[in-house]
């Protein structure tokens, strides 16, 4: 089953004051940016050179918020080669499906130490299926 890092998201409180660090400090260099005015958030996606396949995304909520309990840094991504197999071997395995998949495209599931994994369908979404589709959260994701 084929299986590929794609990113890792922390959340920050200043998007000038964490891409001064990041990219001036450290060296990452911007590879791409969301602006949601609906969600009120930005996505800067910031890579080494030569590496922009190794990212990291800094997720910046227009919302003033305190960030407590480790809240900042959000989770690992990794996109499967098919989402549904995946959720039911990480499921067969014991692991809780805190968001599962119900439009083909998108799951959350968490480590043992509590670390919030996202789980992406390569390619296009798959049909929405059962038992995902009508599956409800559990917990946090």
């Amino acid at each position: 089953m084929k299986i590929r890092y794609l990113h890792t998201m922390v959340r920050v409180r200043d998007i000038e004051e964490s891409k001064r660090f990041y990219c001036d400090l450290l060296g990452l260099k911007e590879v791409r940016r969301t602006e949601n005015e609906a969600g009120r958030y930005t996505l800067v996606f910031l890579a080494p050179e030569g590496q922009e396949e190794a990212q990291v995304e800094l997720t910046w909520n227009w919302d003033p918020e305190d960030y407590t309990g480790g809240r900042n840094f959000g989770h690992l991504a990794y996109e499967v080669e098919d989402i549904y197999a995946m959720c039911e071997r990480l499921q067969a395995g014991g692991v809780t499906i805190n968001r599962p998949p119900r439009d083909g495209r998108m799951a959350f599931v968490r480590s043992p130490d509590g670390i919030s994994i996202e789980l992406l369908q390569m390619g296009e979404a798959k049909a929405p299926a059962e038992p995902w589709a009508s599956m409800p959260n559990t917990g946090e994701w």
